[in-house]
């Protein structure tokens, strides 16, 4: 059958529901999944194993679980369906429940029109060729015939219980507001945070796939606006915000400023640093502040910059025994204390317990930290096929003149500053940032980056 190959993408599966993601299309990625584990011979034995499926509140979901599922069980494979949950619930499962892989059905931070599928195999993300791989099973036609099983679980108490024996129950009071946005994190973080002991109240905990009151990504700032009205107008310690399928954090202090980040992984950084003790690498993207490394150095870490991705941090991670990782999007991974995967709700629940530990709030944790000039993420449209070779290219010119990174993309250090250029690695676009000690010299190092990429032809 036909299928988009559009909708396969670096880390995920991802399209417009009724448009390139259909029921047919979903039916087919279970059947290529199952193949893929037959294949690869993921679980071992005469039946092929059961595999976790999750999704998130969105109203397609239903329709493609219902799809999916039918492609799995055709092809073999068993389902234990966790229902309504956010993405790093299905990420758990693969850790306490008896399954060979798992896949959330999530349109994450897109718009509502938008759904996909995030897959792991054992207790790993698939990504890059064995995304690819699942379109040419489809293609090929190869899909095995079986015939197997579903049941349910429920994993949302095991879940909470589980993170409240991690984290403990705050040893302090602390005043917080957290914004759900409506997203999958609603069914799980007022209950959530009542357990940990938390006082304060929640944003927009109804579940509503549809998000009426604003999207949930909290790296988008006029998506943070009520959360900032509320920490003001409550004299909150700290505002918390879930993206839509909750494995990404935001966070708001008690100014109502935006803590974006890169300086968030500097506070789970110190505190892991200071408890289980120094030389642990702290891996991080190549998107984030000269202030991250530099933190990380002087509380005794050592800092690796890595490619953006929450796939790529994650087996970096692994490669590197890294206890945390982070990146500017939000994605915050553990693996002291927790299983190596992004978990914003989990991630919210270890930040509030470094807060009430410490008796500071996020700004006088953060006050020594300073704040360079910086852009948010720029993006420019570029054609497709063009964008790698143009990123090739910069890395070559500006290697000619200054020291450089190359890890993803090209970031070039200027001494008072830096510049990044990178091909993003689900869009047609380049993404830059830039950041230095001065609004002067920000603007001369975008200045020439840009002036370069105009070179090219490319439109900034």
């Amino acid at each position: 059958m036909a299928v988009a190959a559009g909708i396969f993408r670096q880390y995920d599966i991802r399209g417009i529901v009724g448009r390139d993601l259909t029921p047919d299309a979903a039916r087919a990625i279970g059947g290529a999944y199952a193949a893929y584990l037959r294949q690869h011979r993921v679980g071992g034995g005469e039946r092929l194993g059961t595999v976790s499926v999750g999704r998130d509140n969105r109203p397609s979901g239903p329709e493609l679980r219902d799809a999916l599922v039918d492609g799995l069980t055709r092809a073999g494979a068993d389902v234990v369906d966790i229902g309504v949950v956010p993405t790093p619930l299905n990420y758990w499962s693969l850790h306490h429940l008896d399954v060979i892989g798992g896949i959330q059905i999530t349109g994450s931070h897109n718009p509502p029109e938008y759904n996909g599928f995030k897959l792991s195999v054992g207790k790993g993300s698939m990504h890059g060729a064995e995304i690819q791989r699942l379109y040419e099973i489809i293609r090929g036609g190869n899909i095995p015939t079986g015939k197997g099983t579903t049941r349910s679980e429920s994993v949302i108490d095991r879940y909470i219980d589980d993170v409240v024996r991690r984290i403990g129950k705050l040893s302090r009071r602390i005043k917080a507001v957290y914004d759900c946005g409506n997203g999958a994190g609603a069914v799980v973080a007022p209950a959530l945070f009542d357990k940990l002991g938390l006082t304060g109240r929640g944003l927009f905990c109804e579940s509503d796939g549809t998000f009426p009151n604003h999207h949930p990504d909290p790296t988008v700032p006029e998506n943070l606006e009520d959360l900032i009205t509320a920490v003001k107008k409550d004299g909150a310690e700290i505002g918390i915000a879930f993206d839509g399928d909750a494995d990404r954090i935001g966070v708001v202090d008690e100014t109502g400023e935006i803590v974006w980040g890169d300086r968030i992984l500097i506070i789970y950084a110190r505190d892991v640093l200071a408890r289980t003790g120094a030389g642990q690498p702290i891996i991080f993207d190549v998107k984030s502040s000269q202030a991250l490394p530099d933190a990380i150095e002087r509380a005794g870490g050592k800092p690796i910059m890595w490619k953006t991705g929450h796939s790529l941090i994650k087996d970096k991670m692994k490669e590197t025994h890294a206890p945390v990782a982070g990146e500017m999007s939000g994605h915050m991974f553990f693996s002291e204390g927790f299983y190596g995967h992004d978990d914003a709700l989990y991630g919210a629940a270890r930040l509030l317990r470094i807060l009430a530990d410490s008796g500071k709030t996020v700004r006088q944790l953060l006050s020594d930290v300073p704040n360079f000039v910086s852009t948010p993420e720029i993006r420019v449209e570029v054609p497709e096929e063009r964008k790698f070779g143009i990123v090739d290219k910069a890395v070559e010119h500006f290697r000619s003149q200054h020291d450089v990174i190359d890890v993803d993309g090209v970031r070039v250090l200027f001494g008072d500053g830096w510049g990044l250029i990178r091909a993003s690695n689900t869009q047609p676009v380049l993404v830059a940032r830039y950041e230095a000690s001065s609004p002067q010299r920000l603007a001369a190092i975008q200045g020439e980056m840009e002036g370069w990429l105009r070179s090219q032809g490319v439109r900034v």
